[in-house]
C-alpha cells in the first residue's frame, strides 16, 4: 500500500501526541477517530483538521471505526481494560492493529490475543515504545556484541509519581484511579519488561516460566489524599486504595537469567526506568549511562563511580541502529524523547512492506500477563506462579531478532 488508512481508538492524552506524529507522515492519513466520549471526538476531529484540512470520521462507538472500508489498520489507546476487546474485534475485522501498553486483567485474556491473530494473521504490533529507547537500544546493542559475556540478571523499573494523576481520575475521566482502587499488581509492567525480554530473546529461544510478586502497603496515595483534603474530591478522603505503593517482581527464565520489576507511582519521587543488564564480563546502568567490565577497580564511592563512569557507554554509539544516528530535532521531540517516533515508523514501514511486526502477539501476551499473574502472586503471599508459553512450544526454534538493526563499531 502507498498510504496507509488510520483509525484511532481512544483520546486521553497520549492519543494526541501519537496522532500529530502519524500526520506528519506522508505515507499516513488519519481517516476516523473514536473515543467513548463526545468531546473527545470532537477536539480529535478539529486536531486533524488544524493540520490536515480535512474531518476525519468521528465516533463514540468503536466498532464503527472497525466496519469502515477506508480504514486499513486502528491504533488503540483506550482505557486497559478494552485494549483487548477492541483488539480482538479490530484483527477479526481485518483490521491491522498497533496496540498501546498496559497490562492484562486474565490469562483468558492473553490466549484471546494469541488466538485471534493464529486464526486472522492480521499485522499487530504492541507499542512498547521504551523497546526503541536510545539508551535500552544501546544497551542492547553492546550486550549482542558479547561484551557482556553472558547475560545473568536485568532489572528495571517504572518509577513515576503518578499521585496527581490517579486522585485526578474522576475530574480528567482517567481508567487509572479505578484501578487503584480495586487492584494490588504490577499494572504496568511491559515499561522495564520490554526492553529485558528483548536482550534475553523470551520466545524466540528463551522463555519466561514462572514470578514471584510481593507488594507493599498502600500508604502513598492515602497520605496525599489526606495532606490535600481541602482541595481533592471528598468522594477519596478516607478510601481505602489497594494498589501497594511499591511492587517488586522477579521472574525466572528458562535459560537460567533473572529479571526484576518494581512498580513505584504513589510516592514521592522523579522519574526513572533504572534499566540495567548485568552480565559474566560486565554491565550497563541506565541511570549513569554508564558499562563497567570485568577488570575495572571496584568504586566504593559513589561520586567516584559516576565521575569516571559517568556517559561512558557514549563510546559505543556507532553501535546504535540508523534511526537514532539520524534523528531530527523535530523527531526527538515529537514524543518522549524520540522513541515514540522511531516505533511508529517502523509500525508503518512494516505493515507497508508485510515484514513481520517484530514486537508481536507472543510478546504482547506474554508482557501483559505479568499484570494478572503478579495479582495472584501477591495474593497468595509471594508464591510462585507459572507463566505460560503462549507460543506453543515455538520459543524453542523461532529465530532471534531485534526491533532496530544495530550498527557496527567503527575501527580506532
Amino acid at each position: 500500500m502507498e498510504k496507509v488508512r488510520m483509525g484511532i481508538i481512544g483520546y486521553g492524552c497520549r492519543s494526541y501526541g501519537m496522532t500529530d506524529i502519524l500526520l506528519g507522515f506522508d505515507d499516513v492519513e488519519v481517516v476516523a477517530v473514536c473515543d467513548k466520549y463526545e468531546d473527545r471526538v470532537e477536539n480529535a476531529k478539529n486536531r486533524v483538521n488544524e493540520k490536515k484540512g480535512v474531518i476525519p470520521f468521528g465516533t463514540v462507538d468503536y466498532k464503527e471505526v472497525l466496519k469502515r472500508d477506508d480504514v486499513d489498520a486502528v491504533f488503540i489507546a483506550t482505557d486497559w481494560e478494552m485494549h483487548v476487546p477492541i483488539a480482538i474485534d479490530a484483527m477479526n475485522a481485518g483490521k491491522a492493529v498497533a496496540l498501546e501498553v498496559g497490562g492484562a486483567y486474565s490469562l483468558e485474556e492473553c490466549w484471546g490475543l494469541v488466538d485471534t491473530w493464529e486464526k486472522t494473521k492480521v499485522p499487530f504490533m504492541f507499542l512498547e515504545n521504551c523497546c526503541y529507547n536510545r539508551d535500552e537500544l544501546l544497551a542492547t546493542a553492546i550486550a549482542r556484541k558479547g561484551l557482556f559475556g553472558r547475560i545473568v540478571h536485568l532489572s528495571g523499573s517504572y518509577s513515576h509519581d503518578l499521585r496527581q494523576e490517579v486522585t485526578g481520575g474522576k475530574e480528567n475521566r482517567h481508567y487509572r484511579l479505578r484501578n487503584y482502587l480495586n487492584r494490588n499488581c504490577e499494572n504496568y509492567p511491559t515499561h522495564e519488561l520490554g526492553p529485558m525480554a528483548k536482550v534475553l530473546d523470551i520466545n524466540r529461544g528463551n522463555l519466561m516460566v514462572s514470578l514471584v510478586s510481593v507488594a507493599s502497603g498502600s500508604f502513598g496515595m492515602e497520605q496525599y489524599v489526606e495532606d490535600r483534603r481541602d482541595t481533592i474530591n471528598p468522594e477519596l478522603i478516607g478510601v481505602d486504595f489497594k494498589q501497594g505503593d511499591v511492587v517488586n517482581t522477579i521472574i525466572k527464565c528458562a535459560n537460567g537469567e533473572t529479571m526484576a520489576l518494581k512498580l513505584d507511582t504513589s510516592l514521592p519521587r522523579s522519574y526513572n526506568r533504572e534499566f540495567t543488564v548485568r552480565g559474566t564480563k560486565g554491565m550497563y546502568e541506565q541511570i549513569s549511562n554508564s558499562v563497567y567490565f570485568d577488570g575495572e577497580p571496584e568504586y566504593w564511592n559513589s561520586v567516584e563511580y559516576i565521575e569516571n563512569y559517568k556517559n561512558s557507554a557514549e563510546k559505543f554509539k556507532d553501535l546504535l541502529p540508523n534511526e537514532w544516528k539520524v534523528i531530527t530535532k523535530e523527531q526527538l521531540e515529537a514524543g518522549h524523547g524520540g522513541m515514540d517516533y522511531v516505533e511508529l515508523r517502523e509500525f508503518i514501514d512494516r505493515l507497508k512492506s508485510g515484514e513481520d511486526m517484530l514486537i508481536d502477539i507472543y510478546d504482547a501476551a506474554a508482557w501483559m500477563s505479568i499484570s494478572c499473574l503478579s495479582e495472584e502472586s501477591i495474593k497468595n503471599g509471594g508464591s510462585a506462579v507459572k507463566i505460560p508459553d503462549f507460543t506453543r512450544g515455538k520459543w524453542k526454534d523461532r529465530p532471534s531478532v531485534d526491533v532496530l538493526r544495530f550498527g557496527e563499531m567503527e575501527e580506532k
